[in-house]
């Protein structure tokens, strides 16, 4: 019984990191996608395609996890795509990583593990 219990909370787990994940990815290749004019050339077709997949994909695991935890747990904890949305833009795009900004990725870090605990 208790393996079973621990084995659902992994999956759940993957699911929750693969939801936020998906989004902030899909957001990024959003981003991507603003440096090509609208419209059918390649670079343009490529980021609108894998930003809507990945946010599609995050979107299946968001209703899977709907299905297991409450509405007022998921939804609050989908703000974790904030953080690694913040990561990423820091990383892949160079962008400026300020003191607001590291407190208010604590406040969001701290807020979920309140949620969960």
């Amino acid at each position: 019984m208790e393996v079973a219990i621990i084995k659902q909370e992994f999956m759940l787990a993957i699911l929750f990191l693969g939801m936020t994940l998906f989004g902030a990815f899909g957001g990024f290749s959003f981003k991507r996608l603003s440096d090509y004019p609208i419209g059918f050339n390649k670079g343009f077709l490529l980021f609108f395609m894998l930003g809507g997949s990945l946010y599609f994909l995050g979107a299946i695991f968001n209703i899977i996890l709907l299905r297991y935890l409450p509405y007022t747990l998921v939804y609050p904890l989908s703000s974790i795509t904030y953080v690694w949305t913040t990561i990423l833009a820091y990383f892949l795009l160079a962008e400026k990583m300020t003191l607001r900004k590291i407190v208010g990725i604590l406040l969001i870090i701290m807020g979920a593990l309140l949620l969960i605990k």
